[in-house]
């Protein structure tokens, strides 16, 4: 092949590449997303809440005293205050239990959201976050975030 030719075709190449991202639309950036109907406190989500039982019972009720006063309701987030956690952010690849467990004691910068940043959790245990984690989970899976 002629090197012109293939110089060429090198540059029209990075052209295409470079046309299609600056004008392809692009998805809404879930790292982003704050508020959905602009009313504070309104849920993100929409959470389906399997049948509870056991630990993970025992995870929704530590859930509510601890945690749903800003994830909301069956962790569906509440809009301008948290995000839920039921959400694909959240699943186990990327936030795996260790991370729930240090942001309840140490509190989280903000780097997902744009919330601002998460304060610790006075006076929850480690077994309670255990219990919490068990009940995220399970929302998680029977919302299809594995």
């Amino acid at each position: 092949m002629n090197p012109k030719y293939f110089v060429l075709a090198f540059f029209a190449f990075g052209l295409a590449v470079f046309a299609y991202n600056s004008f392809a639309p692009r998805p809404q950036d879930p790292h982003t997303v704050q508020t959905t109907s602009g009313k504070a406190g309104a849920p993100l989500a929409n959470v389906d809440v399997p049948e509870l039982s056991g630990l993970v019972a025992e995870g929704r009720t530590a859930f509510e005293a601890n945690c749903a006063s800003c994830h909301g309701v069956n962790a569906a987030g509440q809009d301008g205050i948290a995000p839920p956690l039921v959400h694909r952010i959240y699943e186990p690849n990327h936030h795996g239990d260790a991370a729930f467990q240090l942001a309840a004691k140490n509190g989280v910068r903000a780097h997902h959201w744009r919330f601002g940043n998460m304060p610790p959790v006075p006076g929850v245990s480690e077994q309670d976050v255990d219990k919490i984690i068990a009940y995220v989970r399970a929302l998680q899976k029977a919302n299809g975030i594995f």
